[in-house]
């Protein structure tokens, strides 16, 4: 309490709350901090550099970090970005044949994951395992023949190692499916490259009868829809 001149004490002036009614929005306290997370208000310090200094430093810290993954893993195997962390960090230690059994583990949670099997063939292309490759693609195509992106990258990876005539069979099996015309081009344009203008010209005639042959099965749908309406 403040003091006068006089010598007597004066009592401060209390603040009056003129709506003691509840908020509208109530903040609960896990609010506030999720809050501050998201707009960094704590900056936490980086976790300390960990030295290894010989082999059984390094060796513990494999076992160490394989353990978090496996335990990741096992609290939900659908997530597949999970399983492509694991992959891509045993990657990154040289150890391909690990990392190519957590792929295959994967593929068996979720065959048809597309992101899956593009991370995996890429691996194996980017450390020159071309064979390894080459037999992911085809499984890969084997079970989702319309995923073209699978079919670009095939054919891309079998041209740039210079095996010609396997990317041309692989465009082959590709145009067997009737894809889009963008994949119709680039078998034309591959020809031509290569300078083989009578093939090139025998895939334009094919895409062509493709596109009749289609749209006679479309005026049949609906020749029969409509029959179905009368």
């Amino acid at each position: 309490m403040a003091s006068t001149a006089a010598g007597k004490q004066r009592i401060p002036k209390v603040a009056k709350v003129k709506n003691k009614a509840p908020a509208e929005v109530q903040i609960t306290a896990e609010q506030l901090l999720r809050e501050a997370k998201e707009r960094e208000l704590e900056l936490l310090p980086p976790p300390p550099k960990q030295k290894i200094t010989d082999e059984e430093e390094l060796n513990d810290y494999k076992l160490k970090k394989r353990k978090g993954f496996e335990d990741n893993i096992r609290k939900n195997r659908t997530v597949i970005s999970n399983w492509i962390k694991y992959a891509q960090w045993e990657e990154s230690l040289k150890e391909i044949q690990r990392a190519r059994s957590i792929y295959e583990r994967a593929l068996d949670v979720d065959h048809r994951n597309i992101t899956l099997w593009l991370k995996y063939a890429e691996m194996e292309m980017k450390n020159r395992q071309v064979n390894h490759a080459r037999n992911i693609w085809d499984r890969a195509i084997t079970i989702l023949p319309r995923v073209n992106q699978f079919w670009y990258k095939y054919t891309y990876m079998e041209e740039m190692v210079g095996n010609v005539a396997g990317c041309r069979l692989v465009f082959e099996r590709w145009m067997e499916w009737e894809p889009e015309e963008q994949a119709w081009h680039s078998y034309i344009n591959f020809e031509l490259r290569y300078k083989e203008v009578e093939k090139a010209r025998s895939i334009y005639e094919r895409y062509i009868l493709s596109l009749l042959r289609l749209s006679h099965c479309k005026g049949l749908q609906i020749m029969g829809n409509a029959d179905m309406v009368y």
